[in-house]
């Protein structure tokens, strides 16, 4: 595997620096977390007539209303009173290939791979297919609010330069890759170390850094790839600057058996990846439901970012995330739907079935307010993902990447909108009880990359 050096290119960077022409100054109660919850009591900021001045897809300036008013009187408004404006959800592992297999119920991790996620991607070798799959995914995401995602990609280098270009087209930032496998799968998924390094390398050369693309490199999980497959990877991450590496670990208490049983030599699930030098900052393991301590204390070390899926971990009965565990050892958490293991691509419903997961555990568990759910939607993946300086709240600088909760009228979510007394109420309100058809609007970069089709004047005359 020849290697040389390749620079990153700068195009995902916020031009701060160009005239400010054509400004849209928001109007909007919005909320997010530029800090930490867990870290930060009065982490959550809210404005409930604030403005946000955009211009070229990047926020210029934040405070109320009506002082950003007065300092830019040509600026065109867009009012957005009476909905809920957060920044835009950042999903930290979701699978392209599998939203056609949602509701896959009562199965274990396992069995369920082999009689519904793998037959299904097998289909992606289609390119038609492979397209209108990829149409739906960055759809679905989109109408959900989200405008960021780690997504495990396809086995078949054309389905993901598929879900690049779809991506793209859509103003979805995807941080994906080429899922590699050569062994334990069906045979049509699996490939060699050398034809996956040549097609990961030729994808990311076409993709990585370009508009709001990213790579990263996806070995699906140490059962289904070789110590050769993970060598593979090692040496795109060496030879590439910037790329992000993600996987699944630790989901399954017979997936951990079967791993433990193919690297003899390793202490544990997380050393498959050490071993070849893939827990690095850039690095986020999905689930991680049954770590032992050696794990999460070199997962913290390293930088290395967990994607909790609860919806998924339920639905597989997977088993309750250890969340304090993680805290407590220094490791960072963000969430994911896991679809289509998971049930959904809302992530309101991600974060409501955290909170359940955590509140049945009592005094294993972690209480979570409202602010640590909008924090782990939005910011924590930012962080997670290495793009807290583009994206994941709405300070100064950041790209304009938002969603519009705004309730429907004659529906149980809009009384609660009309009668909440605190800002609190109405984010845990819209945790409990939003869905997609609350999402009225969704902007990727400072455009409109969904609007549902109703008549937003109508429900605020």
């Amino acid at each position: 595997m020849t290697q040389t050096q390749t620079t990153q290119p700068q195009t995902n960077q916020p031009q701060t620096n160009q005239p400010h022409t054509n400004q849209t100054l928001y109007r909007a109660t919005f909320m997010h977390t530029p800090a930490s919850p867990f870290e930060t009591p009065d982490a959550l900021q809210v404005q409930e007539d604030g403005g946000l001045l955009v211009a070229g897809g990047v926020i210029q300036a934040s405070g109320p209303f009506s002082e950003l008013r007065a300092g830019h009187p040509g600026a065109e408004v867009s009012d957005l009173r009476g909905g809920l404006l957060l920044p835009g959800f950042i999903d930290t592992h979701v699978h392209y290939p599998q939203g056609r297999v949602i509701g896959g119920l009562g199965m274990p991790l396992l069995e369920w791979l082999d009689r519904n996620a793998l037959p299904e991607e097998v289909r992606l070798a289609d390119p038609d297919y492979a397209r209108a799959v990829a149409q739906e995914f960055t759809r679905s995401l989109l109408q959900n609010g989200t405008t960021t995602a780690l997504v495990f990609g396809s086995h078949f280098a054309p389905a993901v330069d598929t879900l690049f270009a779809e991506a793209e087209r859509s103003g979805l930032r995807a941080v994906a890759g080429l899922v590699v496998s050569d062994r334990l799968l069906r045979p049509e998924l699996h490939t060699t170390p050398q034809r996956a390094y040549e097609e990961s390398r030729a994808l990311i050369e076409r993709w990585h850094g370009v508009g709001r693309q990213l790579y990263a490199v996806t070995p699906r999980f140490s059962l289904s790839a070789s110590e050769g497959m993970l060598d593979a990877c090692a040496a795109l991450m060496r030879e590439f600057q910037g790329l992000r590496f993600t996987s699944h670990i630790n989901e399954n208490v017979a997936e951990i058996g079967v791993v433990q049983g193919l690297f003899p030599q390793a202490r544990d699930y997380l050393d498959t990846y050490e071993r070849a030098g893939l827990v690095t900052r850039r690095s986020v393991l999905a689930h991680n439901v049954h770590p032992n301590d050696r794990e999460l204390g070199a997962m913290a070390a390293h930088g290395c970012s967990a994607a909790h899926c609860p919806c998924s971990n339920s639905a597989l009965g997977s088993g309750f995330f250890p969340l304090k565990r993680h805290l407590q050892a220094g490791v960072h958490v963000s969430l994911g739907t896991d679809v289509g293991g998971g049930t959904g691509f809302s992530m309101l419903k991600e974060g409501l079935q955290a909170y359940f997961m955590q509140q049945l555990q009592g005094e294993q568990g972690v209480s979570l307010t409202p602010a640590h759910l909008l924090y782990l939607a939005t910011h924590a993946g930012a962080q997670a993902l290495n793009l807290a300086h583009l994206t994941g709240d709405f300070s100064v600088g950041k790209f304009f990447d938002a969603v519009l909760i705004d309730p429907a009228p004659q529906t149980a979510l809009r009384a609660v909108y009309a009668a909440a007394d605190s800002p609190a109420r109405l984010l845990a309100a819209t945790f409990a009880s939003g869905t997609p058809g609350d999402v009225a609007r969704v902007w990727a970069g400072g455009d409109t990359a969904y609007q549902a089709r109703r008549d937003l004047a109508a429900i605020h005359p």
